[in-house]
């Protein structure tokens, strides 16, 4: 935990992806916060050496894991990958947050249920995963429980940069710009979340000095399909007139997805 009198330090993995370059976005904003960004080649949270090295070598007072296997297509095909990961490299994470009483801060996701509830999910609603990145994820977030105790899991769901990454937002701009039809799916129902406000849930948590530790929901509240997402992005760039969308369910996925995955937030 943070010494009195000095400086929050903390690490990020996974730090090349669009929430972790949130982070770094925002970090200049915490002049009481030393960061260390860490991607995948700096630091593989699966090798139990070089995260022993670099936690042994730096007073770090928080963790903030967005390192994670995202591919979840990829990961019907190869969950061993997946889980690898999303599951036991976490675990590694854990022991050795432990070992050097550093407070985890793990991003899961919204996949740990199955979606038929109907409606949405608090953090006490029983899990139920139905796809490999799912069951990966869950896994995760058992081993943290099972191993630490300073923890905040946060669940999320289909989280975008306007700028950074690939995602959803992007893609709809990107095509558009190309000229195609737009064809989007409406048999799935979550909530969009912009990285930068998780982001800043995220950062927040360690300048408040928050220790109810445990399970978080954090999403931007608006409940939608991804065909109500599109059109809110092409609204948002005043795109809606002049582009052509389509309802389109004809598309066939290999991993299954939850229906109805709205997390809901008591925070």
């Amino acid at each position: 935990m943070e010494r009195a009198g000095t400086v929050k330090r903390i690490l990020v993995t996974g730090a090349s992806g669009q929430l972790g370059r949130s982070i770094q976005d925002i970090a200049a904003n915490y002049p009481t916060m030393e960061f260390v960004f860490a991607n995948s080649k700096t630091l593989d949270i699966t090798n139990a050496a070089k995260l022993d090295k670099i936690m042994a070598s730096a007073s770090f007072d928080y963790c903030i894991n967005c390192a994670a296997y995202t591919n979840v297509e990829q990961a019907e095909k190869t969950p061993e990958i997946a889980f690898k990961v999303n599951a036991e490299g976490v675990k590694t994470l854990a022991l050795v947050c432990k070992a050097y009483d550093i407070t985890l801060i793990h991003i899961s996701t919204d996949y740990v249920f199955d979606g038929e509830k109907g409606s949405g999910y608090t953090v006490n609603d029983l899990t139920n995963p139905i796809n490999e990145y799912g069951k990966s994820k869950l896994k995760g977030e058992q081993y943290i429980q099972q191993v630490l105790r300073n923890h905040f899991i946060i669940r999320t769901s289909w989280v975008y940069h306007k700028k950074h990454g690939k995602n959803f937002y992007k893609t709809i701009l990107e095509k558009v710009q190309k000229g195609d039809t737009l064809r989007i799916t409406n048999r799935e129902t979550g909530c969009p979340t912009n990285a930068e406000n998780l982001a800043s849930f995220i950062v927040n948590l360690i300048a408040d000095d928050n220790q109810d530790y445990g399970l978080y929901h954090f999403t931007d509240g608006q409940p939608m399909s991804w065909y109500g997402f599109a059109l809110s992005i092409l609204d948002e760039n005043d795109l809606l007139n002049t582009t052509n969308i389509i309802k389109d369910n004809t598309y066939q996925t290999l991993a299954k997805r939850p229906k109805y995955s709205v997390l809901l937030s008591e925070n």
